[in-house]
């Protein structure tokens, strides 16, 4: 495992202290959960950039029902490839 030493300013300090009071035991759980959230957010934006690259590519008519269950797959599948929980 590897160690990480920040940083932070009092007031900063302060506030994260405040806030993982019912949560979390230690700052390390804490200051982990929110790199794992901040990753997860990263690799949800990548997919969505990818889907937006391909939205509207297609020149055959379609209806909103299919529309919505070719996005529905490819957002699956995106979300596969860049490791995304969906909910």
């Amino acid at each position: 495992m590897d160690s990480l030493t920040i940083k932070l300013e009092e007031s900063l300090s302060k506030e994260m202290k405040q806030a993982m009071k019912p949560y979390y035991a230690t700052k390390t759980e804490f200051v982990r959960e929110a790199i794992r959230d901040k990753l997860k957010a990263i690799q949800k934006e990548k997919a969505l950039e990818e889907l937006r690259k391909h939205f509207g590519k297609t020149k055959k008519e379609t209806t909103q029902s299919e529309e919505r269950k070719i996005r529905k797959e490819a957002g699956i599948l995106l979300a596969k490839k860049y490791g995304v929980e969906l909910d």
